[in-house]
């Protein structure tokens, strides 16, 4: 099965592929400077909670790696956290920016007043960032296992937007129970909403799912409920950009929709992600921040005007599914059920 390298480390940059070029030229981009990064989250060259948390932790680096060594901890410290909170302002949703941001201050803060001078931290940020990356190959693996156990009986699974490879390190989330089958000889087809306006699911979930040799159909948004009623779904599995404490799950925009449907048609509705993506500082989904995005993404999708000049356009990049609607949590830590508050409270602890 051929597997793409989303984000990787090599000769001191950072290699993504560009996938605001996909599915029709596999781009790959060399990024060496914090700009280029916070760009590169911004714009969708990289997406998917975590592969964006990869990427800020290679970006936060970037930011200070030719900070002199001559220079003072106190001034090396100051400049990270004026980076971190430039990154952290390239996209408001996915939680596992901040996440990842926290843990590489945390890492330089930690190892500042051991360290002889400003290189040692940097070394430190760097291990540091590999870690993230190999954690997050690691993670998805785990919540492939998990999911598979629960997916391994049925044939056929739809998913909305990209939570696959593309969207993490290696395996994805939604995607990782489908390829941990694949690679253990179980044959799953999936179903893929091509997910408007940005088409991540027509322009790269089947672009990767087709690379690897999984059977894929694409179908417009507003075909999820016929495919349902026909009977051609046994499941829907979708990923994550920010979970509540009571597992009100913010994801792609449309998918608090396709969970209604599963619901009106009894067909099992999972959320699979990492415990990076829980965010138990917050209560409920009425607290997560959701990203609104330039109107031309809908009035111009695609490069054509689909929309008359100068109409009224609401284009959030999210929604919150409740977690009423959600059958079961595929993470790293296994497999979650209802009731969520709990379940979630003790896989943490």
């Amino acid at each position: 099965m051929s597997r793409l390298k989303t984000i990787e480390w090599v000769d001191d940059k950072v290699v993504i592929i560009d996938q605001t070029h996909l599915p029709t030229d596999l781009v790959y981009e060399k990024i060496d400077r914090i700009e280029q990064m916070w760009d590169a989250i911004k714009i969708l060259k990289v997406r998917g909670a975590p592969a964006i948390g990869v990427a800020a932790a290679f970006g936060l680096y970037l930011g200070v790696k030719d900070f002199p060594a001559q220079g003072t901890k106190g001034d090396f410290l100051a400049l990270l956290e004026k980076n971190a909170d430039y990154l952290a302002g390239s996209r408001p949703t996915a939680v596992n920016l901040f996440w990842a941001l926290n843990r590489m201050k945390d890492k330089a803060h930690k190892i500042a007043p051991k360290a002889i001078n400003s290189s040692e931290i940097k070394r430190a940020m760097l291990s540091e960032a590999i870690e993230i990356l190999e954690q997050d190959k690691r993670t998805c693996r785990a919540i492939g296992e998990a999911g598979l156990e629960v997916i391994k009986g049925k044939k056929t699974i739809l998913t909305h937007c990209n939570a696959g490879g593309l969207a993490t390190a290696e395996l994805g989330t939604a995607l990782a129970p489908i390829y941990v089958g694949a690679e253990n000889g179980f044959k799953f087809s999936v179903f893929s909403d091509e997910t408007r306006p940005l088409l991540q699911g027509s322009r790269i979930t089947a672009f990767e799912l087709q690379k690897a040799g999984i059977p894929v159909t694409v179908i417009c948004d507003n075909m999820a409920a016929t495919v349902m009623a026909r009977g051609y779904i046994d499941a829907v599995i979708v990923g994550a950009d920010r979970i509540t404490s009571n597992g009100d799950t913010a994801n792609k925009i449309g998918t608090y929709g396709v969970a209604l449907l599963a619901k009106a048609h009894h067909i099992p509705f999972y959320v699979a992600a990492p415990f990076s993506t829980f965010d138990l500082s917050l209560k409920n989904g009425s607290e997560i921040p959701i990203e609104e995005r330039d109107p031309t993404e809908i009035t111009n999708g695609m490069g054509k005007q689909t929309a008359p000049g100068g109409v009224s356009v609401f284009n959030p990049a999210f929604d919150v599914t409740p977690s009423n609607l959600i059958t079961a949590f595929f993470t790293d830590k296994g497999v979650l059920y209802p009731p969520f508050d709990s379940s979630i409270k003790n896989a943490l602890s």
